[in-house]
Order: C-alpha cells, then structure tokens, then sequence
C-alpha cells in the first residue's frame, strides 16, 4: 500500500486564467513559461479541512507502473448518458449513486460527469453521490449562449436546491474546482465543505480588474470585427483537430504521469460529446468569451468570502498548475487541508485509490459525516 511521507515543497508557479495568460506551466529547464491562448485553445477541448503546516503537508505516493484504477469498480459507461434535469429549459445531464450524505462532483474544462467513474461507486457505498455534467459539456446541452462563470455557478446552485435539496460537499477538478467554490460562497448554509482537485482561478487584486481602455471609432467598427471573424475561423479549425480520437489521446497521456488509466472509454467520453451540431460554436464561445472575462474572477475574492472547511486534493506533478498553486490558497484561507499526491492534472482518474481515500477521511474527520 502506498505510505505517507512529508516533503518541503518549493515549486510551482500560479495559475488559471488572467488577461492573457489562461494557464501557467511548469518546464523541465524553465522556472516559468507561459501557455498560450491558442495553446489552451488546442488542448482545452477534453481538460479537462483542519490546518497543517504549509513546507511539511502528507504526500500520497503510488508506483508509476501500476494502475489505481485496475482493482476498483468503475461506473458503466452508457452512451446514451444516466439521468436528465431541466434547468432554464436546458437538457442537463447527471449520475446519481448510494445513499447517505450528498457529495457533489463537478468535471474540469471539456470533460464530463464520466470522469468521475472510479470515484462514484467508492464513494457511494458510504454518501449519496452526485456528478454533473455542466451547461456546454459532456452529455448536457450544447447550448449558444454567452458563457461565463456565473452560468455554471446557478447552474450548481439550482441543482443543489432542486435535485439535491439537502447540505451536501462540493468537489471540483480544475473548472470545476472553481466553479464548486463559486457556487459554495452562494450557498453557505447548504455547502458544509469544498474539494479542490488541481482547481481553476487566479490570485489577483482590485488593481487587476481596471477598466478596458475605451475602444475608437476605427476599433469598434473595423478592426474588432475582422478580429472576430479570423478568431472564429481559427478557433473552428483548432475545434476540428483537437476533437480527434488520437490527438485527444496524446494530450492526455501528457497530462496524466501514469496514463495507464487513459483508455477507449475516458477518451469516447470526450469525443462523443464533440460531434454535437452545436459543440464548435459553443468551443469558439468559451475560448473568445469566457477565458476573456477572466479578470472578473479572482480566488482572492471568492475565498474571502467563504466560510466552511476546505480539502487541496493536489496532483504535483500537473504540468499546467503546479504545486505552489495549491500552497498559496492554504496560506489564504487557513481553514483547509491540503494533501499532496503524486499525479497530472487529473488525480481523481490517474490516482482514484489515494484520492477516494483521502476524502473519505476528510469527510469523516472534518465533516463528520
């Protein structure tokens, strides 16, 4: 079995989003580089607690060689989806599993509740276990709409208060990390605690949310336009590329350390989705509006306001956000926990054993649930 041990950790860089930055990411010779726009753009179709001390934290460590997913029992993967709630006069998609008390499951960027199928029937044997697909992805509606992060945080808060409709945790990979805290700051008397797993959202401050310089007359007719129409057409050929089988494939082997996990039904979970009419024009919405609106949002603001306890799952060796990430929040909100494990950006699907476990015991020692 694999064995606590205690590290001092000084790496990493911060984080999701931001003006023009959507990611940083570590390199093997670099201390810092930059993830570009049309970088994300490539990849971001399928991207996807008590106090301790923040230089010693407990690292989960597993053998790279061997698959965390190979012994446990994996959720059946229905091409047809699971279960369907209207919300706003959308189609939204969700699992439900077990009884007892709620936890909530909320994919990253271009993912879906499928990728919580090591997770939800461990789990479930002890709490009532819900994944959601969010408005845009996976088997939900493929809606034309403005995105942006207030979208995805009523859609929590209503299917808290419509379908959960009892306190329940939130837990969240990447998007969905910071979507879940999003939503807990609206929901305080229902969300008794929050799981981040290699979550979204930058650190930032009232200086960085100034105004947009006002545009010209030439900018505003002319020169926007253009922009926009060679962004569309860029961003539909980026679309087309990304949403291939193998290239799918190839990406996430980079991000997961161990890719043992990376197989046929991960990746036609995140392909099956693509070949809805409307997923290139919903890609080209979230890549032009959502990740420009970025500023807007900031964990400063979002941890500042909430109150209940708060679990770092960490993948440390994720090469978009890195460990140091995961420090600062612990630094900003002493109310949290913070575990570190040896994985990508997906630690619930590359190491489900070690993450099932350690929020479990969260669960039961902080939650008390």
């Amino acid at each position: 079995m694999p064995a606590y041990t205690h590290t001092t950790s000084a790496l990493g860089l911060p984080v999701f989003g931001g003006n023009k930055k959507f990611f940083s990411t570590l390199h093997p010779h670099r201390s810092r580089c930059e993830l570009s726009r049309r970088d994300f753009a490539f990849r971001g179709i399928f991207t996807v607690a008590a106090s301790s001390s923040a230089s010693t934290v407990p690292v989960l460590r597993t053998p790279s060689s061997m698959s965390q997913g190979e012994d446990l029992e994996k959720l059946l993967f229905k091409p047809e989806g699971y279960n369907y709630w209207t919300w706003r006069d959308r189609k939204i998609h969700y699992v439900v599993q077990g009884e007892g008390f709620p936890i909530v499951l909320i994919h990253g960027f271009g993912a879906s509740a499928y990728h919580w199928r090591y997770n939800i029937p461990e789990l479930a044997k002890n709490h009532k276990v819900y994944a959601l697909d969010l408005l845009g992805f996976g088997w939900s509606e493929k809606a034309i709409i403005d995105y942006d992060a207030q979208i995805w945080r009523d859609q929590v808060v209503d299917f808290l208060k419509e379908v959960v409709r009892e306190p329940a945790v939130l837990v969240g990979n990447s998007l969905g990390g910071f979507t879940a805290l999003v939503s807990a700051v609206s929901m305080q008397d229902q969300v008794k605690g929050v799981v981040l797993l290699n979550s979204a959202g930058q650190f930032g401050g009232a200086d960085d949310a100034t105004k947009e310089p006002e545009e010209t007359f030439l900018e505003r007719i002319v020169l926007k336009p253009l922009k926009q129409a060679f962004q569309r057409v860029f961003l539909r050929l980026l679309f087309w590329q990304a949403k291939q089988p193998a290239r799918i494939e190839s990406v996430l082997k980079r991000l997961y350390i161990n890719s043992a996990n990376v197989d046929d039904y991960l990746i036609n979970s995140i392909t099956r989705p693509t070949d809805d009419p409307n997923a290139g024009e919903v890609y080209s919405r979230l890549m032009t509006q959502f990740t420009s609106n970025q500023r807007k949002y900031t964990l400063d603001n979002v941890l500042s306001q909430l109150s209940c306890p708060l679990l770092l799952l960490w993948g440390d060796l994720d090469p978009w956000v890195g460990p140091a990430k995961a420090l600062r929040i612990k630094e900003f909100y002493p109310n949290s926990s913070l575990v570190n494990l040896q994985a990508g950006h997906c630690p619930h699907d590359e190491v489900p054993e070690l993450v099932n476990k350690a929020l479990l015991d969260w669960l039961s020692t902080t939650i008390g649930v």
